[in-house]
């Protein structure tokens, strides 16, 4: 008896004979277009893709086709002052993230030297991409370069901090309150003396500042109303001007019992208290674990640092662009976009040693 073959056998056969240019005059397309395609690497319209995807498939071409068409997707993430500990944290994320996507999908990190909100806004006015992440203070300019490129189709993604009154596509970031609130319950459940309390911030043109402050306060109120902020210092984030304004703090308030910093400035508060102004060690909460908290937690100049989790903001911003565009299920996600990102606490008791190639990658036990 003889065996017959099947039509899928004689297809794959017929198909190791196809070439790129067989698929280039069926679908009525140039071979370049072809290789775009199969590859993925865009600038082809979705008509077109699809079409070639179509005809590759009939003539069972002898490769790994993909499942579907994507335009190609250009999404930049804009940051400021790369000398901050966080932003290089973030850079890093999202780099890791550009490895790990579809080649449809290209991740453009730009960082500017200022936080300075003029030329942040221009950047935003003048981007060539689909989407822009950005962290970015409160200002008009912000607002309104938001504004345009949100009538050119261009989503906008806020991370770190909100601005919640612009017309943004979601905030990929921690409950800042929250985290603030969790700060004012540690200082007052772990101080056994009444006396002045110290703030460092940047300035409250941040709303993730500002929001830290807030609920901090709330928090005092709420669970130890005898304790009071004696003073409020906007150092800029700036490490020198931070220190200097820290140390007068301390020489006006030398019982002083504990310091909050909210900003990124970990470096001047520990330089500060170094200093030994203050009659006591106080407790000390700040933000983020980075190369400078990492020692200062270990030797108890740290009391808690509160981590804003920058991994999950980046995999959550992209995930709410990739839905956005349609590069995901429509089921995977719901609008309006919430954020989901928690923030983490870490003390002496659960930071471990980490790679000395990424020396701001926390890696650390939660």
């Amino acid at each position: 008896m003889t065996t017959k073959r099947t039509n899928s056998s004689v297809g794959v056969a017929r198909g190791s004979r196809h070439r790129l240019k067989d698929v280039a005059r069926l679908a009525g397309v140039g071979k370049a277009t072809v290789d775009r395609v199969l590859n993925e690497r865009g600038n082809v319209s979705d008509k077109t893709a699809e079409k070639v995807l179509k005809v590759a498939r009939r003539l069972s071409l002898t490769r790994v086709l993909p499942t579907s068409h994507h335009r190609l997707l250009r999404i930049e993430v804009l940051l400021a002052r790369p000398e901050l500990p966080l932003i290089d944290r973030m850079k890093f994320e999202f780099q890791r993230l550009a490895k790990q996507i579809d080649r449809s999908v290209v991740i453009q990190r730009t960082t500017l030297p200022t936080e300075d909100p003029r030329p942040l806004a221009a950047h935003i006015r003048q981007t060539q991409c689909d989407a822009v992440v950005v962290y970015a203070q409160e200002h008009p300019e912000v607002d309104v370069a938001i504004e345009d490129a949100s009538r050119r189709g261009v989503q906008v993604i806020t991370m770190i901090s909100d601005l919640s009154r612009s017309c943004r596509l979601a905030y990929a970031g921690t409950d800042h309150y929250s985290a603030g609130r969790t700060a004012g319950l540690f200082m007052a459940r772990m101080l056994h003396d009444v006396g002045p309390l110290i703030v460092l911030c940047n300035h409250f043109g941040f709303e993730c500042h500002e929001e830290r402050v807030r609920g901090f306060r709330d928090a005092l109120q709420a669970y130890a109303p005898q304790l009071a902020i004696a003073k409020i210092i906007e150092g800029g984030d700036v490490s020198a001007k931070s220190e200097r304004l820290l140390l007068k703090a301390f020489k006006e308030h030398r019982d002083a019992v504990g310091i909050y910093n909210v900003g990124a400035a970990n470096d001047a508060a520990g330089a500060a208290l170094r200093a030994g102004v203050l009659r006591r060690r106080p407790i000390f909460i700040g933000h983020e674990l980075t190369h400078e908290t990492r020692p200062m937690l270990r030797d108890g100049t740290m009391t808690i640092a509160i981590d804003q989790n920058p991994e999950h903001q980046a995999r959550f911003a992209l995930d709410v662009l990739l839905h956005h565009f349609g590069f995901s299920e429509p089921d995977a996600m719901s609008v309006p976009y919430r954020s989901n990102v928690s923030f983490r606490l870490y003390t002496a008791e659960n930071i471990v040693e980490t790679s000395p190639q990424r020396p701001n990658d926390p890696k650390a036990s939660v």
